[in-house]
C-alpha cells in the first residue's frame, strides 16, 4: 500500500475527532481527529499539518454563530503503534492569540488483516476567552474499532468526555475508500475519495455546562425541569465526501460535509449545516 494512502482529518478525535478535525494518527481509520482518508504507515513518522475548517463543531453541535477555525497539528507515529500529537487552535474573529490547545496519545492495534482498532486520550487546554462550545470538556478517552469488508469499511467509536461534566457518545459509520490507479501529473501522485455517513448517539450535557458559562444565553432549562440533554439520543446525521490529492510525503484535502442535527434540546438553534475543511500534511519518514 502507498505510505500516504488517503491521508486525509480529524483530526477529531482528536478534534472531537467527533468533531470535525484531522490528524494523521496510522490507524487505519477515518475518523475526526484522525486523518478524515485512510492511512496505514507501518514505519516510524513525524506529521505535520495545517487546517482551515469553516466552523467549529463538536459531536454534531455547533456554537450560535459560525466560528471558521485554522490548526496547526504534529503526530508522532512509531512502529510499535503507539503515537502521540497536538494541536493548536485558532478561531476566526476570537478574541484569545489562541484559543485551545489539544495534546494526547493512543494505541493502534491490528486483531487481523482487515479488523483494526484504536484506544486514545486527549486533553483540551482552552484559552478563558474561548468561545467554542466545547470549552465544557478537557478531557475524552476514545476507542474505535473498523471492519474493511473490501467494497465497505465499517466502524464505530466509543467516547467518553469528563471535565466540567460528563458525556458519553457512541459513533457507527459507513465509508469507502477509492483509490486513482493511474497518476495525475506522474506516476509518483494519485488521488483517493473516502465518501461516508456516519450517525452520532450520546448525551449533551456539555451544552448545559457552555450555555451557562456563557450567560445563559442557550440551552438554559429551569431548575425544577427535566434535563432531556443528559438523555441518550441521536445528535446527529452527516454525510462527507472527502476528496484527497496524494504524493510520497505529502496530502492535500479539500473535505466537505453535510450535517443534520436532530434532538437539539433548549434554545440552541443548530440546524442543517455545510462544513468544509482544506488540509495539508507533510510526513517525515
Amino acid at each position: 500500500m502507498k505510505y500516504l494512502s488517503t491521508l486525509l482529518f480529524i483530526l477529531t478525535a482528536l478534534h472531537c475527532k467527533a468533531g470535525y478535525k484531522h490528524l494523521l494518527i496510522d490507524d487505519g481509520t477515518d475518523r475526526t481527529m484522525v486523518a478524515d482518508t485512510d492511512t496505514l504507515v507501518r514505519k516510524q513518522s513525524v506529521s505535520v499539518g495545517i487546517t482551515y475548517g469553516s466552523d467549529v463543531v463538536f459531536f454534531g453541535r455547533t456554537s450560535t454563530q459560525r466560528y471558521p477555525f485554522y490548526t496547526a497539528d504534529l503526530i508522532y507515529n512509531s512502529k510499535s503503534g503507539f503515537f502521540a500529537y497536538s494541536s493548536v487552535w485558532k478561531v476566526s474573529g476570537s478574541y484569545p492569540k489562541l484559543d485551545e490547545v489539544d495534546v494526547g496519545g493512543g494505541y493502534v492495534y491490528h486483531l487481523t488483516k482487515r479488523s483494526s482498532g484504536s484506544i486514545s486520550y486527549t486533553r483540551f487546554f482552552f484559552n478563558r476567552q474561548a468561545q467554542v462550545i466545547k470549552s465544557a470538556a478537557t478531557n475524552d478517552i476514545d476507542f474505535k474499532n473498523s471492519y474493511d469488508w473490501k467494497f465497505i469499511k465499517t466502524s464505530i467509536s466509543f467516547d467518553y468526555l469528563f471535565g466540567k461534566t460528563t458525556d458519553i457518545f457512541l459513533t457507527p459509520s459507513i465509508s469507502r475508500n477509492i483509490e486513482t490507479s493511474f497518476g495525475i501529473f506522474d506516476n509518483k501522485d494519485y488521488l483517493t475519495f473516502n465518501p461516508g455517513v456516519s450517525m452520532i448517539i450520546g448525551t449533551q450535557k456539555f451544552v448545559e455546562n457552555y450555555t451557562n458559562a456563557d450567560g445563559g444565553l442557550i440551552g438554559m432549562i429551569a431548575p425544577n425541569d427535566h434535563y432531556p440533554n443528559r438523555d441518550l439520543n441521536v445528535l446527529n446525521y452527516s454525510f462527507k465526501l472527502p476528496i484527497a490529492y496524494n504524493r510520497p510525503h505529502y496530502t492535500f484535502e479539500v473535505s466537505p460535509k453535510y450535517s443534520i442535527p436532530v434532538n437539539v434540546d433548549g434554545n440552541i438553534r443548530n440546524r442543517k449545516e455545510f462544513f468544509l475543511n482544506l488540509t495539508f500534511y507533510y510526513l517525515f519518514y
